[in-house]
């Protein structure tokens, strides 16, 4: 079962009052950086934070007057889109979730007005158990990836990659079923073949929107057929991704859409030698603890926070003396914590576990080196 560049056309004008057509733009930085023209498809400001509402707008339009409702099983993006897309068209949605899906995402398909069915273990229980509700309520499931329908709402990012972008050489795009990777490359391709299209997958949980064990039975022979190239990362870029596009473009964006960027600085792709090279961030729904947990080591890597652990005199102005020399250092103290067990204490000693935030390594090496003068002995913590 294929999809046709006229499906893809189609689709654009069914999703068009809803659909945002969002930003592309270059970045002057990864283009410095990675020695080519990087330009970035920023579909984390979509509506619901991602590119699924395309392919879940697109397949509620084909369903026909008689629809009742729609189901999905999701624990994340494709469940929020589903929810949004049937309240705009004036149809229930059901979205099954795992017993363990975060709240916030369970949240947010409330808000679209969705019933919320929390049941099973994983996401391919929940599949089954929402077509096994469809059937019996005379609903329509909607796939969150292998279905015509729906790969042609989200190659609708193709035709607006291909009128934007002038000189448009290569984009790099995640995969994870492949529905976002077929709709788009069966657009560019039919319109400009000579465009390279590279897709980008990783298994870690930090990208948990892509880690889908395989293609479907449609994106498969789409995804052989139309992409050029097919690369892994892992988690490491991964996370330094989320943090460069949140410090240099401001751009908050989750582990699974900032894949293409995590391969330009993995070396696993090279930017075109002429023309621009777009990254395509599929969303920007980030749990908030996750972002801050990533700041905090990245920030920790880079010299720029340092944690230590060291033992004091157990009397009154002790820790007060360490604080006022550290202050005089320049760090800014962001937390202190006593530790009185397990660390070999003598009776007239404490412990504590200092963080600091620093300038950079060089200064972190410098308030180290003053902590000892004072006749502590630090240990850095990691």
């Amino acid at each position: 079962m294929s999809v046709s560049l006229e499906d893809v056309e189609r689709a654009r004008e069914v999703v068009a009052d809803v659909v945002r057509r969002t930003y592309v733009f270059e970045s002057r930085y990864l283009s410095r950086t990675t020695g080519g023209t990087i330009a970035l498809k920023a579909e984390n400001l979509q509506r619901t934070g991602s590119f699924k509402l395309r392919g879940a707008l697109n397949k509620i339009a084909g369903l026909g007057d008689q629809t009742k409702g729609v189901v999905a099983a999701s624990a994340g993006n494709h469940g929020q889109s589903v929810a949004y897309a049937a309240r705009a068209r004036g149809l229930t949605a059901t979205i099954f979730m795992p017993e363990r899906a975060p709240l916030a995402k369970i949240a947010a398909a409330r808000e679209s007005g969705a019933e919320t069915v929390l049941q099973g273990e994983s996401i391919e229980a929940c599949v089954d158990d929402a077509r096994a509700h469809a059937e019996s309520e005379g609903l329509a499931f909607i796939h969150p990836y292998d279905d015509p329908e729906v790969i042609a709402g989200q190659g609708t990012i193709g035709l607006e990659l291909v009128e934007e972008i002038e000189d448009l050489s290569k984009v790099l795009i995640p995969i994870g079923g492949g529905g976002l990777a077929s709709g788009i490359a069966t657009a560019i391709k039919a319109v400009e073949p000579a465009v390279e299209i590279v897709g980008i997958r990783s298994q870690c949980k930090l990208a948990d929107g892509i880690a889908v064990k395989q293609p479907g039975e449609i994106t498969a022979p789409l995804l052989e057929e139309l992409l050029d190239e097919v690369v892994t990362v892992d988690e490491n870029a991964i996370a330094d991704a989320i943090l460069l596009l949140l410090e240099r473009t401001k751009l908050v964006v989750e582990g699974a859409g900032a894949v293409g960027v995590a391969a330009l600085f993995q070396d696993q792709v090279q930017p075109a030698a002429t023309g621009t090279t777009v990254a395509v961030l599929s969303g920007g729904n980030i749990d908030t603890g996750v972002l801050a947990d990533l700041a905090r080591h990245h920030e920790t890597g880079r010299g720029r926070r340092l944690r230590i652990f060291t033992k004091i005199r157990d009397e009154p102005g002790s820790l007060a003396a360490l604080l006022t020399a550290i202050g005089e250092g320049g760090a800014n103290l962001i937390d202190d914590d006593h530790v009185r067990e397990g660390v070999g204490l003598s009776v007239n000693e404490t412990g504590v576990e200092l963080v600091m935030e620093t300038r950079g390594p060089e200064h972190a090496e410098r308030l180290l080196a003053l902590i000892r003068d004072l006749g502590y002995t630090p240990d850095v913590l990691s």
